[in-house]
């Protein structure tokens, strides 16, 4: 087949449209750029819309199961049907997905971008192909070229090919519910299906590597999550590994590492994610991909060869492709910020926002920002702790969550007249990835103790926690300095 001459002439191409392709795309025709998206799937959106939406969805259906079962609310029947599908729980699931692929599309659409449906990939620095079934492949060509194109489950060898076996993508697609659930892998994404999966009935075995359970939060957010997922019945297999997988007609076997072997009607895979690179022909672009498919960046996201750590000059990748944090928020910031610094366009937008959340949506919620225990100690920085219970704030016990709590660090000084600057917060407990924002403003503008004393919540709210939380760490500085 004849390719086209080149007719298509973009200041910006973007390939991929999930969260940084999007936001991207946007942030550049904003400000006047000619641009283009390129999207392989039927759908606009990428894994955001078609997997992590839903999946957040599946996710609210857990929890509202589990708040009223906190709420005791008499004459309620919450029994569960052993066979249900998980499509009975996932009704509203597909209102929201359409909705959030209808969004992008208007954002799209309304900052006059165009829309390339196909497989993209390299002919060139400034080229780009675009196949699709039936159609002749179509040449676009860019001053910049913006690489957003994600990330896919990645699936390890001891694992054989089964329909009983999901991952991340295929597990919405599951028929029936299961009697119960192996999770292989204890990152965020094992240990929130861990728990909505157990929060909807089914006896789920979580096998992680570690001895602690996402070991980047702070220590107590970490054990109070153990605890919770201890008290939904989960099965925590740690340390421990998966040595094999032997599929059974009517059950798997899998052989575990310490010898033990669970049987399972189910399998979850949770072992890792592969950047989207394998088919953009990067040797084109003089770009070769990492481990896992993963590109390098340089601080302004512009792509950098591994081996000669050279910038190639005019392309900028953003999101899961250059790997963690791999979150959509972080995502967006990134790719905004790329092409800012691509078209030359400050001071619009200086730097990529100094503090980033992390929400981890798990049952009770877990988020945080700013420094942990951990690291304050490895740094030799003084500190002082502040928490306040959920089960003590009024709008904690209208929920009925008995065992959330807020923590903040402040920076310890011995003058009792002087505030103490705020270093992190860390939440775990219904609405927590709401919660933290109020602390991430505060981290940002390097906020003091007085940023909380001072302001007026209003009553009954969970904001008013990190007003009590700054009160106890006050009192705990003023003990300290007390027993000296």
């Amino acid at each position: 087949m004849v390719e086209r001459k080149p007719i298509h002439k973009y200041d910006l191409i973007v390939l991929g449209s999930g969260p940084a392709g999007e936001k991207g795309a946007a942030q550049a025709a904003y400000f006047g750029k000619k641009v283009a998206i390129v999207e392989r799937d039927y759908y606009l959106g990428g894994s955001a819309a078609s997997t992590a939406i839903p999946s957040k969805t599946l996710r609210e259906t857990s929890l509202a199961l589990s708040g009223i079962r906190a709420r005791r609310l008499h004459g309620v029947d919450l029994a569960l049907k052993r066979r249900a599908t998980v499509q009975d729980f996932l009704h509203h699931e597909r209102k929201v997905k359409d909705a959030e692929r209808n969004r992008v599309m208007n954002n799209i659409l309304h900052h006059n971008i165009a829309i390339f449906k196909g497989k993209g990939s390299f002919v060139d620095e400034r080229t780009i192909k675009i196949e699709a079934r039936g159609k002749a492949p179509e040449l676009l060509k860019g001053d910049i070229i913006l690489i957003a194109t994600g990330s896919f489950p990645r699936r390890p060898d001891n694992f054989p090919k089964d329909p009983r076996i999901y991952d991340s993508n295929s597990i919405l697609r599951i028929k029936i519910m299961p009697k119960n659930m192996v999770v292989a892998g204890g990152g965020i994404i094992g240990c929130e299906y861990a728990c909505t999966f157990a929060a909807l009935g089914v006896d789920v075995s979580l096998v992680h590597n570690k001895d602690i359970l996402l070991p980047f939060l702070d220590r107590d957010i970490s054990f109070a999550l153990e605890n919770s997922m201890l008290k939904m019945g989960i099965n925590l297999l740690m340390p421990e590994s998966v040595e094999s997988c032997n599929v059974k007609a009517n059950r798997m076997e899998i052989r575990l590492g310490s010898g033990e072997v669970r049987r399972t009607e189910a399998v979850m895979l949770a072992t890792g994610r592969t950047s989207n690179t394998g088919e953009l022909n990067l040797e084109a672009a003089g770009i070769t991909p990492g481990k896992y498919g993963l590109l390098v960046v340089d601080q302004n996201y512009q792509a950098i060869h591994p081996k000669t750590r050279k910038p190639v000059q005019g392309i900028y990748a953003a999101g899961d492709v250059i790997g963690a944090p791999a979150l959509a928020s972080t995502s967006m910031e990134q790719a905004r910020f790329a092409m800012i610094k691509a078209f030359n366009l400050e001071p619009y937008k200086k730097h990529v926002a100094p503090i980033l959340p992390l929400g981890i949506y798990t049952i009770p919620e877990c988020s945080l920002a700013g420094k942990t225990e951990q690291e304050l100690r490895e740094e030799k920085i003084d500190y002082v702790v502040g928490k306040a219970a959920y089960n003590k704030n009024a709008r904690g016990m209208i929920i009925g969550e008995r065992d959330g709590f807020l923590k903040l660090i402040f920076e310890f000084n011995k003058d009792l007249s002087r505030p103490m600057k705020l270093l992190g917060i860390h939440v775990i407990g219904e609405n927590a990835s709401e919660l933290i924002h109020i602390g991430v403003s505060a981290l940002i503008m390097g906020a003091s103790s007085n940023l909380f004393i001072d302001t007026c919540f209003n009553y009954p709210t969970l904001g008013e926690l990190y007003k009590y939380a700054t009160y106890d760490a006050m009192g705990n500085r003023a003990k300290h300095l007390q027993s000296e």
